[in-house]
């Protein structure tokens, strides 16, 4: 929008006062509609008879009139709740699904009669008081209950001012429309798979929608008692023809895919690159090391073996990060625009930035070749891997060589391409040297040590899945991975030595919960959980060690990884106690998170870098932005795993009735949650098909056992499993089992007894009972 809204903030609302008919008379119509308009809270038959005083047989009176205004289109609601046809109440429940071209959010009424219009638009703004609390933190997909005003303004109808956040359930009414073959209409196949419902449309309700296309729909009835139908509200695209399945997950969860013009017409006003302030490294071999497919490259490396003589066998180590807050200043419209991004998201078929291609992919990637501003950090390690000292610098580098794990890997292991074979002596092999210097302190210090293979998914020109694998975890990854904790840990050390507020990345002992529902598991096995006083990571590091030579190693290792808590940002230092450090923050990829960014502006304020640091109001929005980001990152996590759960659900749609080898990933109440051995897919086995007899869910020992035979299924069983049903658009698979129970996972009297559950069919009757640390 070219223009910004200006809201002024009204005053509260004054107690409404009307005039009062002559006894035995009634209200006008346009008396009672300006009542209903300016009346805060909930209006109807009742409040409106107080209101003019009404009484007795009047009342009689009123209900025909305020019928007769309902039909004649100047009402709407019910006798409970009325409205002026047309206009929201003082007080409603609103969704928010998006933000304008300055940032605002923008939000919509839950309720609204499609014969009242087009459904309108409110602009959000939020009370003093609101601001920086951490419970209302308000952002796309959210529901909140807001008061309502009237604006007179061509862009919005409304402004909305929340009250609070409403619980978290599912805002927005999501599907992908097929066309009936004939007729107009069709049906909306969901995309949700808690809610697997197909819903109607009727003739002229498709609106502008084609087959396959991603829509946003109201459920609309015909008549009082009629069946509900959906009617088409807004075209999303089609994820098919655009070869992009990630765009459910996108509108699902109000990710913000598109640049507003007014961020992109700021890259023409960027700041100009000069080598003021800064030292000039770019005559030393730093190289990047990236995943293969990787287009923006935030940081390089280097090792060189110290000289010192007070330090023999010494390393100093340079990291070097892409400097992002020269370009991304503070208060511009692109960093507004990055918080609400919080973090680049990465899809199979492809990712949405944190911030435009220009900056990503351009000016900030850490190109080959290239002179690109970084922050560089200079750490000299001793012989045993344990720091000396570290220096930040604000610097011009250049990338001598653009590798890829798999390449520098091979270049170490004796088979180096022409690339790799340039840096092979200046760079790599330095920087192997180091990293076996650096990798006994890190296992001296034990952190949480948790086998978690990452699938990939490898897409076709055509956007389909070619196949799904578990990459290799070579030694090159554990190299880039330790130098960069090493220089998180630098950056949040010389924040706290310079008295600068920081984000931290903090990760909490497991709860006290978690720890008695772990230990009660591992008693099972007759393994030993220490008191959660005495915890630390590498007590879970020798029990995952133990489990190695048992039948049930996945097990263990699936049951310690749901006993942990999940890293978040805070403002506070908490610690981190899966790297078991006192401190860390993140600062090495600010190309694709905002925490980074953050942490180099603090970086440049403290060490007195530049003008372009860390502002006082960044400094007072710290806790706010922590949970905004924190926020963002759930939402990322959630929407990549449910896209790579519809493109595999689409590679197997069409395999529906074989079988395949599974793991048991989840057990509850209702059934079993498995993972395939080949393609890492989850599916779902209903409880009501296991077999022929009740089961019972066991939650200490994460079982399902029969209650007649006391045979069952346990988490990490490795078992055989039938395809009987895909819905790729929900990412959504069901099997059968096919193995048969095991014994010794308990009795139904030995752990929580769960609800019994209808007999499935039996045998006997032909039926089949680079991650976030």
């Amino acid at each position: 929008m070219a223009r910004k809204t200006k809201i002024n903030r009204p005053a509260p609302g004054p107690r409404v006062t009307v005039k009062r008919p002559a006894e035995g008379e009634l209200p006008t119509r346009e008396d009672i509609l300006a009542f209903v308009r300016t009346a805060q809270g909930q209006v109807g038959k009742r409040e409106i008879s107080r209101a003019f005083g009404i009484k007795g047989g009047d009342r009689l009176a009123l209900k025909k009139l305020l019928q007769e205004m309902a039909d004649d289109g100047q009402l709407a609601g019910n006798r409970k709740a009325l409205r002026q046809k047309g206009f929201l109440p003082p007080v409603g429940a609103f969704d928010i699904v998006g933000r304008d071209s300055d940032g605002d959010l923008i939000a919509e009424p839950v309720q609204w009669n499609i014969d009242d219009g087009e459904r309108p638009k409110a602009v959000l703004r939020e009370s003093r008081a609101q601001r920086g609390r951490a419970d209302v933190v308000i952002g796309v997909g959210d529901r909140v209950l807001a008061k309502t005003q009237r604006l007179d303004d061509e862009d919005y109808a409304y402004s909305i001012q929340p009250m609070k956040k409403l619980p978290n359930e599912k805002t927005r009414a999501l599907g992908v429309y097929r066309a009936n073959s004939s007729g107009g209409g069709g049906r909306l196949e969901p995309v949700d798979r808690k809610e697997m419902r197909s819903w109607i449309i009727d003739a002229g309700n498709e609106g502008e929608a084609k087959n396959g296309d991603l829509v946003r729909f109201d459920l609309v009835r015909s008549g009082r008692f009629g069946i509900p139908a959906a009617k088409v509200v807004d075209v999303l695209g089609n994820p098919d023809d655009q070869r992009q399945i990630s765009l459910i997950a996108v509108h699902a969860h109000g990710i913000p895919d598109e640049f507003p013009p007014t961020v992109i017409d700021e890259l023409e006003q960027l700041p100009r690159l000069t080598m003021a302030g800064r030292i000039d490294l770019r005559s030393m071999p730093l190289v990047t090391i990236d995943p293969v497919d990787a287009r923006d490259h935030d940081d390089a490396v280097l090792a060189i073996p110290d000289d010192s003589a007070d330090n023999p066998g010494g390393h100093i180590v340079w990291v070097a990060i892409a400097d992002v807050a020269h370009y991304v200043v503070s208060g511009s419209r692109l960093d507004r625009e990055a918080r609400l991004r919080g973090n680049s998201v990465y899809f199979p078929d492809r990712v949405v930035p944190m911030l435009p291609e220009k900056i990503s992919n351009d000016l900030c990637s850490l190109r080959e070749l290239e002179d690109r501003p970084c922050l560089a950090l200079e750490m000299v390690f001793d012989a045993q891997g344990h720091k000396r000292g570290h220096t930040f610098h604000r610097a011009m580098m250049r990338s001598h060589a653009k590798l890829s794990y798999q390449e520098a890997q091979a270049a170490i292991d004796g088979r180096s391409s022409d690339k790799a074979a340039g840096v092979l002596e200046g760079s790599l092999k330095p920087l192997w040297a180091a990293y076996k210097v650096l990798s006994k302190a890190r296992d001296h210090r034990g952190p949480l040590d948790l086998n978690l293979p990452e699938r990939k998914i490898l897409l076709d020109a055509s956007g389909r899945v070619e196949r799904v694998f578990v990459p290799e975890r070579l030694e090159a990854h554990r190299l880039i991975e330790e130098f960069m904790i090493q220089a998180n840990v630098a950056a949040a050390e010389t924040l706290e030595q310079n008295k600068v507020p920081l984000v931290y990345r903090v990760h909490e002992p497991p709860s006290a919960e978690k720890l008695r529902a772990l230990a009660d598991f591992l008693s099972s096995l007759d393994m030993v959980l220490p008191k959660a006083g005495q915890l630390k990571p590498s007590h879970f590091n020798e029990i995952l060690t133990r489990a190695k030579g048992l039948p049930v190693a996945d097990l263990v290792n699936e049951v310690v990884l749901r006993s942990q808590s999940q890293a978040v940002y805070a403002r506070e230092n908490l610690g981190h106690f899966g790297l078991f450090l006192r401190r860390y923050a993140h600062f090495t990829s600010p190309i694709r998170r905002y925490a980074d960014l953050i942490v180099h502006r603090a970086l440049i304020r403290a060490l007195k870098f530049g003008k372009d640091g860390l502002v006082d109001k960044d400094i007072d929005d710290l806790g706010e932005i922590a949970m905004m980001i924190s926020q963002a990152e759930r939402r990322a996590m959630l929407a990549e795993r449910e896209t790579t759960d519809r493109l595999i659900a689409a590679f197997l749609s069409d395999k529906v009735g074989l079988e395949f080898d599974a793991r048991v990933s989840g057990v509850t109440r209702s059934g079993l949650f498995v993972r395939l051995k080949e393609s890492g897919a989850d599916g779902f086995i209903p409880i009501s098909t296991l077999g022929d007899e009740y089961f019972h869910h066991d939650e200490v020992h994460h079982a399902l056992v029969g209650e007649k035979s006391r045979r069952g299924y346990r988490l990490g069983d490795q078992v055989r499993v039938k395809l009987v049903e895909a819905v790729p658009m929900a990412g959504a698979l069901r099997f059968e089992m096919q193995s048969e129970p095991k014994s010794g996972h308990s009795a139904p009297g030995g752990g929580a007894r769960g609800p019994k559950r209808q007999l499935g069919r039996s045998r006997s009757d032909g039926g089949r009972g680079r991650g976030r640390r």
